[in-house]
């Protein structure tokens, strides 16, 4: 009896939960299906999101990872050959413009210069005699003018002379032989007459060929003067110091080593002026400008990005500079996307400069959004119809 009194409670507990579990299954389908609604708008309402962003920034935004760090290093070359006798920095040295280099010994070019001011003095020597000599062809002129002057009245008073006795011996006051006495003398003034002449014509000469020597004597000087000049810059060239501000790099000189005029010691790179060189498809330039920003990742730098400006485009593709450019016109022909040097401003504060150096690796973007309506105005314009043209 008594197992059937507490058997019977348990099956009344047994038909009692089998409502409550089937009132739960509704209750559970409208839970999951409140959650997938949720997550349906939350998936709308991201993808509008990103779409409004893509729509409105993202496919303004062009990027490569074609892009590296450059600058324009300058190589250090002597201007004169010899044995380099001190050699002033080490490599990776910063140096400012007008700092000491390296040294060649300049013993060979000193020799030089005091050769060209020997030169030089005995050519102001020889400017100095053609000067006096021509100065003294002018005086012979002078003194050749009053000669002929003197001979000319001479021969004057002695044709007077003639006419006078001619005269005379027609008459019969005067003998013959003193006639022919004084035709003698007119023949001889008149003689010396013609001598006279002839050394001014000579002397006049002599003024020219004076003034010639000392043309002469001054392109010598002058000549002079440019070997000494540049006997003295060939010995202010053994030392070569920094055109530029900028680190050392690539350095194989030392001392002793005997250089070539020309040959390249070391380099110096810029790294306060670093550029960005990005390569951009032919396809992402179209509203590219100069002056629109640029976010620059650099490779070695995870921590932070940089930023840039657009500063200038390469006159052309890079298989136009390339050594040996392509030759399409066969009759096999791929085209090939081509691509544009871009130049870009970096702007980067003196820690990350501390990393930046020519070479490494970027990815870059760039915001075209500024010219968007230009890309609205070109969609705009219309092709001329033939009429019209």
């Amino acid at each position: 009896m008594d197992d059937q009194r507490t058997d019977a409670p348990d099956n009344v507990n047994n038909t009692a939960e089998e409502p409550s579990s089937q009132t739960r299954f509704p209750e559970n389908k409208k839970r999951l299906r409140r959650v997938l609604l949720i997550a349906l708008l939350v998936v709308a309402v991201g993808s509008g999101g990103w779409f409004w962003r893509y729509w409105t920034e993202g496919r303004f935004i062009q990027s490569t990872n074609d892009a590296f760090l450059q600058a324009d290093q300058t190589a250090i070359a002597p201007k004169v050959q010899g044995y380099v006798e001190e050699v002033y920095v080490a490599s990776n040295q910063k140096v400012a413009a007008g700092d000491k280099l390296l040294k060649i010994r300049p013993q060979d070019y000193e020799a030089k210069v005091n050769q060209a001011e020997a030169g030089l003095e005995s050519s102001k020597a020889d400017l100095v005699r053609a000067i006096a000599e021509a100065r003294r062809q002018v005086s012979a002129v002078g003194q050749a003018e009053a000669q002929l002057a003197s001979t000319k009245t001479q021969a004057k008073f002695a044709q007077s002379q003639v006419n006078r006795y001619q005269s005379l011996g027609k008459s019969g006051a005067t003998s013959s032989e003193q006639v022919a006495n004084y035709v003698s003398q007119r023949d001889q003034a008149d003689a010396q007459v013609a001598i006279a002449d002839a050394a001014l014509a000579s002397s006049r000469e002599a003024i020219n060929t004076a003034d010639a020597a000392v043309k002469q004597s001054e392109a010598a000087v002058k000549q002079s003067q440019a070997q000494l000049a540049t006997a003295t810059l060939d010995l202010d060239a053994t030392l070569v110091t920094a055109p530029i501000a900028g680190t050392v790099g690539d350095k194989t000189v030392t001392v002793g080593q005997y250089v070539q005029a020309g040959t390249r010691l070391m380099s110096l790179v810029p790294v306060e002026d670093l550029y960005l060189e990005a390569n951009f498809k032919e396809t992402q330039i179209e509203l590219m400008r100069v002056g629109q920003p640029a976010l620059i990742r650099v490779d070695a730098i995870s921590s932070t990005t940089l930023h840039g400006t657009v500063e200038s485009f390469a006159p052309g593709t890079g298989a136009q500079f390339a050594l040996i450019p392509s030759e399409n016109a066969t009759g096999n022909f791929t085209k090939i996307v081509q691509r544009v040097p871009v130049r870009i401003k970096v702007e980067a504060g003196a820690e990350a400069r501390k990393i930046l150096v020519p070479g490494l690796s970027v990815t870059l973007e760039v915001d075209t959004r500024s010219a968007r309506e230009e890309q609205s105005r070109l969609a705009q314009q219309k092709t001329p119809s033939r009429a019209t043209k």
